[in-house]
Parts: structure tokens; C-alpha cells; sequence
């Protein structure tokens, strides 16, 4: 952490500073409450260590004003003259922790430990609603297709270790969806999950955001950021797009992989890092570093072990069960008493490509929710692309009311529910018939197209 530590004696100042920096945080001082605030101002502090008695004032009086400038510092107040009362009132006025002098290193350690504990348990908090605000479906990571269920068996496995993960996939297959799961899953779970999205900034501040950076290091830098890897210490840093990701910040990135080391911009000195890394692309890192447009040797350091998301489209038999989800997420938030999709509705979504994946499903669902008149999902509550689609060969459009008859009516309301791709006996239950006379009318619809096929 970055501590300062404000008495008015110049020997408590250097000893305590010495006992922090042995204890691998970076330390500044100030003999006054106009100086600190003056410090405070200028750079940014994760603690300040506050005498009681600071010359004429009082630490309890200086606290507010500190807490003013920066509410999330955490304040210890450290005296001679410790007293039951005093640490009441400076907790009430906003103190972290109480230290009475003189302490020893272990019980200063302990109060670091404690301090540690509460940001890392605030970094979560706020992790956990920023989660909620996004008004997500919960990760569910059940699935009927085998090619997937490998997928989820690897990265479970692999999330207790602490090795690199990369997580391949087209744009909105639910690869940072995946990447919290096994965050959740690791041995890092009590630490944050912070995302850093490598395509959102320009260089110089997608390094800032990285790593963090000291004031006046380049233009516009007003003030002093830590950066995200700081924040997702004892947890994970999972970067999005790491394909964008520029070539100048490449090898500092590998450093940090490699060495657990790293620089703010603008600042030579070298600090540690405690974090688990998990990177996610859309794109082919391989092509990329024929190109030269990726590092090899990054390449092949993020690529520890790797797990590919499959495109929605490759996954229709998950099609009506994720489609479920999302429906019973969002009637909830929206407070509809909607109850599911009629067959012609799962059947225009089945046989549409989804170039959009997950992220697709959920704007479409959340869209049909929303614009929905009946107590189901119908065609007409989708968007006007899924009306469109190409029909699957041998059916036809058979609307109810149009001049058919019953019989192709039937035919085509059988096929739609058995493409939803739910069982044979499912499918009966839906369709109000024994499942053995399902098995006879598809038996025998199978032979009509078979036999107009021959024709």
C-alpha cells in the first residue's frame, strides 16, 4: 500500500517509516495536518497512520478533513494515550484501527493484515455490484452437447491452479462469463475479478489503466492512479481482447506473467504483483503473431492451457434450455407474467445463425419479453429477421387462419416442436397426444418427405 504517516515527531516519522518499508509498502511523512493535506491533494494514498496528539491539534479533529479529501483512506490512529474512550471516538469520526504506542511489528503487521482484508472484501464488493448493475442471467454452465461439457470440465480443472488461461471464442460466446466462473472456482475467489478491456483505450491509457501511473507522467495525468492490476491483487485480472492488446505494452505484460514484476508509468520503481491471469480473444493469436502483430514469446506464455467457446450456432440442442433462462430472468426483472415461447417461435430461433451468440440471445429475449401481447413468446415478438429466416427444406409456412387444412396444420405444428429439440416424450407432453402415436405420426411424415423427395 501507499502509506502516509503524519506526527509531529520526526523519530516516530523514520521508524515507523523503516517498519513499513521492511514490510514492502511504499511511505511518505508529513509533520502536519496542512502538509498532509497538501500531500494528499498532489498524490494518492491507500492509509494514513495519524498521531492523536499532532503538535496543537488533535487527530481526532484532522480525521474528517482527511476522509473529506479521500473517503476511501483507511485511517489508524496511533498514541501514548490510549484510552477506551479515545478509540470509541475515533472510530465514530471515521478511524480504520487504533494502535497504542509503543507497538511492536507484529501488532503493526496485524493491523496491515486487517486493512489488507478490507479492501480486498471492498474490491469485492464493488466487483459483485458492478455484476448486478450489468443485469446479467446467472453463469449456468449445464449443457446437452458433449463438445461443450469438455470445454467446462478443463476449465474447472483448471481454475484451482494457478496457471494462465485463455479462453478462445467469436465475439458474445460468453467468454468473460467463463472467465468469472473460474475465478469463483480458484484459489484467488476471495480476491476481486477486475477486467481490463485491451480494446477500449488508446495506448498510453490502456497502460495507465494496467499498471497505473505517478502524476505529470504524461499529458493530462493530473493526479496518481495504482491501476488494475494493483486492484485485482490476491485475485484475478482477466483482459478481454488481449488480440488488441498494443505491441509496446506487450512485453510489460509478459514481465509481469513471468517475473510477477511491474512499473507505474512514470515511476522506475519495481513492485510486486500478486495476481492470476486469465485472457480471452476473437481473433487467431497464431495469424496475429506471423503478422507480427503478437509477441511469440507472449503467446506462448498466456497459451498454458487454453479452452475454446463454441458459437451458439454450434450449440442448438442448448438453444431452447439458454433461451429458457434468459425468458425467466427477465420476465422476473420486468415483471411479466409471460410463460414460455410458442413451437413457432423455438423453431424460427433454432434455424436462425445467431452471428451474434449469447449476447444476441439476450437482447432478443429481453426485446420479446418487453413487446410481448400473449402469455408466450410468438414469431411476431421477435425481431423482423427471425420472420425472415430461411424455413428448413420440406416444411412450409402454414399460418393459423390461412386457407390449409387441419392435417397440415398439424404437420407443421409436430415439426416445430420436435426442432425445439426436447425429447420424444417432451414433445408428446407439449403436444397433448400418447408418445406412441408422436412416434406413428413422425413415422409417418418422415415417409411423405421421403416419398416426395423421390418424385
Amino acid at each position: 500500500m501507499r502509506i502516509l504517516i503524519i506526527d509531529d515527531e520526526v523519530n516516530i516519522r523514520q521508524t515507523s517509516m523503516l517498519a513499513l518499508e521492511a514490510l514492502g509498502h511504499d511511505c511518505m511523512e508529513a509533520d502536519s495536518s496542512a502538509a498532509a493535506i497538501k500531500l494528499i491533494q498532489r498524490d494518492a494514498f491507500d492509509a494514513v497512520f495519524l498521531d492523536l496528539r499532532l503538535g496543537e491539534e488533535s487527530g481526532l479533529d484532522v480525521i474528517p478533513k482527511l476522509l473529506a479529501l479521500e473517503p476511501k483512506l483507511q485511517i489508524v490512529l496511533f498514541t501514548a494515550y490510549s484510552s477506551i474512550d479515545t478509540a470509541v471516538e475515533a472510530m465514530r469520526v471515521g478511524a480504520f484501527d487504533y494502535l497504542a504506542k509503543p507497538f511492536t511489528p507484529d501488532q503493526l503487521r496485524a493491523v496491515l493484515q486487517r486493512m489488507s482484508a478490507s479492501r480486498k472484501l471492498e474490491n469485492k464488493v464493488a466487483e459483485l455490484e458492478s455484476r448486478l448493475s450489468s443485469a446479467e442471467p446467472l453463469a449456468d454452465f449445464s449443457t446437452r452437447e458433449a463438445s461443450l461439457q469438455k470445454v467446462f470440465e478443463t476449465a474447472t480443472k483448471a481454475a484451482t491452479s494457478s496457471a494462465t488461461i485463455l479462453i478462445l471464442g467469436e465475439s458474445g460466446t460468453g467468454k468473460s462469463i467463463l472467465a468469472r466462473a473460474i475465478h469463483s472456482r480458484s484459489q484467488q475467489r476471495d480476491g476481486a475479478c477486475i477486467t481490463v478491456a485491451c480494446p477500449s483505450l488508446s495506448r498510453e491509457l490502456l497502460e495507465s489503466e494496467l499498471f497505473g501511473h505517478v502524476k505529470g507522467a504524461f499529458t493530462g495525468a493530473v493526479g496518481e492512479t495504482w491501476g488494475k492490476v494493483k486492484a485485482a491483487e490476491g485475485g484475478t485480472l482477466f483482459l478481454d481482447e488481449i488480440g488488441e492488446l498494443p505491441l509496446e505494452i506487450q512485453p510489460k505484460l509478459l514481465r509481469l506473467l513471468q517475473e510477477r514484476e511491474y512499473e507505474r508509468v512514470g515511476d522506475p520503481k519495481v513492485r510486486k504483483a500478486n495476481v492470476r491471469v486469465i485472457a480471452a480473444t476473437n481473433q487467431n493469436l497464431e495469424e496475429l503473431v506471423k503478422a507480427g502483430k503478437f509477441r511469440e514469446d507472449l503467446y506462448y506464455r498466456i497459451n498454458v492451457i487454453t479452452v475454446s467457446m463454441p458459437a451458439l450456432r454450434q450449440r442448438l440442442q442448448d438453444l431452447p434450455m439458454l433461451a429458457e433462462r434468459h425468458l425467466e430472468f427477465f420476465v422476473k426483472q420486468q415483471g411479466r407474467g409471460i410463460r414460455g415461447y410458442t413451437p413457432a417461435a423455438m423453431a424460427a430461433m433454432q434455424r436462425y445463425s445467431w452471428p451474434g451468440n449469447l449476447r444476441e440471445l439476450r437482447n432478443v429475449v429481453e426485446r420479446a419479453v418487453i413487446l410481448a401481447h400473449g402469455s408466450y413468446v410468438d414469431v411476431g415478438d421477435l425481431p423482423d429477421v427471425f420472420s425472415n429466416a430461411e424455413r428448413p427444406a420440406g416444411s412450409s409456412a402454414v399460418a393459423i387462419g390461412s386457407r390449409v387444412t387441419l392435417e397440415e396444420l398439424e404437420r407443421d405444428h409436430i415439426k416445430a416442436v420436435l426442432a425445439m429439440g426436447v425429447s420424444m416424450e417432451e414433445a408428446a407432453t407439449i403436444l397433448g397426444i400418447d408418445p406412441a402415436t408422436l412416434y406413428r405420426k413422425r413415422k409417418r411424415l418422415a415417409e411423405e418427405e421421403a416419398a416426395a423427395a423421390t418424385r
